[in-house]
């Protein structure tokens, strides 16, 4: 049998590979959370004009939206690698999918209970979900 590299996953050992996954869905208070810490990463990381929508009432894909802006590409670039990883360092959690990131105009990170929408400011104000869902609720997170 050939020694197998190092540097190429075992993608069908890793198919195979059981994930633990915690006994039920996150309360509601641990997603608002989480919400918040995406937000706070954000701005941390020089996104602007951050909120947090309180979607619970009003859809029943997700319970947040996470909007906020980044002067350019790289940085909308910058804020969704950031946020992705605070969340998996302080949370254990991971996107279930993202879209967006080679483009880097609209970055959308999935969490489920929670969505990260990170725009340039051109994107923002052509898509204005803002304006789509200004009857939510919403929370403004500031540096």
């Amino acid at each position: 049998m050939p020694e197998q590299d190092s540097a190429i996953p075992d993608l069908t050992r890793l198919a195979r590979r059981k994930r633990e996954r915690p006994a039920g869905p996150p309360d509601a208070e641990t997603i608002h959370r989480r919400a918040v810490l995406a937000a706070q990463t954000a701005v941390d990381f020089k996104g602007e004009d951050v909120r947090v929508l309180d979607m619970r009432e009003l859809v029943a894909y997700t319970d947040y939206l996470v909007i906020c802006t980044g002067r350019n590409v790289r940085l909308t670039k910058r804020i969704a690698e950031e946020v992705g990883l605070r969340l998996k360092k302080d949370e254990g959690i991971v996107p279930s999918g993202v879209e967006g990131l080679t483009q880097g105009e609209w970055i959308l990170l999935d969490f489920m209970d929670f969505v990260v929408h990170i725009f340039t400011p051109a994107a923002r104000d052509f898509y204005r979900l803002d304006v789509l869902w200004k009857e939510a609720p919403f929370e403004t997170v500031e540096p």
